[in-house]
């Protein structure tokens, strides 16, 4: 009985100081990982630029977990002030749409070291768009991380096929605003299209971008579909009965000018065929830069602790950064020896048979930190 009455007192002094020392501890719940993205004034739904690189993000919240919010820019003015609104609220990683917000973007992170910042299509340093005497201008920023693509290495292989399927000898090209991220589609389309002459002995014309001079067809923005529709009629007037509109949805009316004209267009950034059901029948393939596996791929590092400021995530045919779409409709149009010669074409520039598909001839036109 004695013993007992020693394990009940026991028990009871054990019951007490649980008591006294609350409920057990739970774990703490692991705060989100939290991700902000800006975009530019093309918009999150502009089929292209902007949507891919939102795409990463949703990709990283279904298989990361991360959380995340957007901010559209309606203007350029509103750059600065929708990167501090995230950045200002501690959030992980805010990633930038593009070149045009990279000068706000160097004097944002500069106020938030401890914060870390993404660009697409931009690296540091940049004396054109970021200030003087402020990090950026002729250094790195050591809190932001880049991503450039060699796209000019898949519009290469675009602008080959484009020059092995005319019918007129015309090929024609026009983008948005006059900047190396758009200017790079042309340097690489040129070049292909001049490897083709090159191997075929053909004498093909590209209308809208010449290399040599960097003068070419731009309507000065990414949002007036009149101003896209009239520089597609202007390459068609010219005899293009291809064409490669460079500028997310100003490109699209050119579809129908391409139908009525008797000709095809070359979509970008991403494959157009899932974009422009109603281009299907006039898309020949796409240039696609695959910037929603660049975002992904930041957002893990950082939340792995791998995010290197100052470095550059660079893609390439090599590594899936960039290539070209299927022909998905057309492809009982094009021939298949040219079909092999695209492969083959692919390989050669993956293994470094062909090194310069452009940007290297022309780095003028391109961005900085590719080769």
């Amino acid at each position: 009985m004695k013993k007992l009455n020693a394990v009940i007192s026991v028990l009871l002094l054990a019951s007490l100081m649980l008591a006294a020392c609350g409920p057990a501890a739970t774990p703490e719940e692991e705060e989100p990982f939290r991700v902000g993205f800006v975009t530019d004034t093309g918009g999150i739904d502009d089929k292209s630029f902007n949507t891919t690189q939102w795409n990463g993000v949703l990709r990283a919240i279904e298989e990361l977990g991360v959380e995340a919010q957007y901010i559209q820019s309606d203007e350029a003015t509103q750059y600065e002030a929708n990167m501090t609104e995230f950045a200002s609220q501690g959030y992980e990683l805010v990633i930038a749409s593009g070149f045009f917000l990279g000068g706000d973007l160097a004097k944002v992170a500069a106020l938030y070291p401890d914060n870390s910042f993404s660009i697409v299509d931009y690296t540091y340093p940049d004396p054109f768009g970021v200030p003087e005497g402020t990090v950026g201008h002729a250094e790195c920023v050591p809190n932001v991380m880049g991503q450039v693509f060699k796209t000019d290495q898949a519009a290469f292989l675009a602008g080959y096929l484009a020059a092995g399927m005319t019918q007129t000898g015309k090929i024609g090209y026009f983008g948005g605003a006059k900047i190396p991220t758009v200017t790079i589609f042309g340097v690489g389309f040129q070049a292909g299209m001049e490897h083709y002459n090159e191997v075929h002995g053909t004498s093909v014309e590209l209308i809208g971008w010449d290399n040599e001079t960097g003068e070419g067809l731009f309507t000065g923005d990414f949002m007036d579909l009149t101003k896209g529709k009239e520089a597609t009629e202007s390459l068609f007037d010219e005899g293009a009965d291809i064409f490669i509109p460079v500028g997310g949805l100003i490109g699209s009316p050119g579809f129908d000018v391409a139908r009525e004209r008797g000709g095809w267009g070359i979509w970008v950034d991403v494959d157009g065929y899932n974009l422009l059901p109603e281009a299907r029948d006039v898309l020949l393939t796409s240039v696609m830069k695959n910037m929603d596996n660049s975002v992904f791929d930041v957002i893990q590092a950082t939340m792995d602790g791998e995010f290197n400021g100052c470095g550059v995530y660079i893609g390439s045919l090599e590594n899936g950064g960039v290539g070209i779409a299927p022909y998905h409709d057309l492809e009982g149009s094009v021939p298949g020896t040219l079909k092999q010669e695209i492969i083959e074409l692919t390989q050669a520039i993956i293994s470094g048979e062909i090194a310069d598909t452009g940007c290297l001839s022309y780095p003028e036109h391109c961005p900085g930190g590719l080769y």
